[in-house]
């Protein structure tokens, strides 16, 4: 699974009071995206929280290009760019009819759920992250 797509439709509550998107909700798309990939893999956020894992966002960078719009349908998408240890760098992009949006790279630190501190990928975790980067 190199990148995943994550359909989104565009609702009133997305939106200012001119009908384009609130910039911070393109990083909610993001993290709905993200979550959703995981779950496709077979690890909901539940169930690693219960293992005693935590992933937190340690940094983004987030370029905006255009603006979405209230109804519109978005892809947005999630792909792993590089897997180290403890973290994973996700490129991720919200698409409406092809055209790019926003894009940005969003650096998950993998924690410690108790004391908020990096640790090592579980084991399964970390073949199903591996086996996600697509091949050079």
């Amino acid at each position: 699974m190199s990148e995943f797509i994550l359909p989104v439709k565009v609702y009133i509550e997305d939106t200012d009071a001119g009908g384009i998107v609130y910039y911070v909700n393109y990083l909610k798309f993001m993290e709905r995206a993200r979550s959703e990939w995981l779950n496709a893999l077979g690890f909901g956020q539940r169930g690693l929280i219960e293992q005693g894992v935590q992933l937190v966002v340690h940094s983004l960078q987030c370029r905006y290009a255009r603006p979405a719009r209230l109804d519109d349908r978005l892809e947005v998408t999630a792909g792993v760019g590089r897997l180290s240890a403890c973290s994973l760098k996700f490129v991720q992009a919200v698409r409406y009819d092809g055209d790019t949006l926003c894009e940005a790279t969003v650096d998950i630190a993998c924690v410690d759920a108790q004391r908020l501190k990096p640790r090592r990928w579980p084991s399964e975790l970390h073949a199903a992250l591996t086996s996600a980067i697509p091949s050079q």
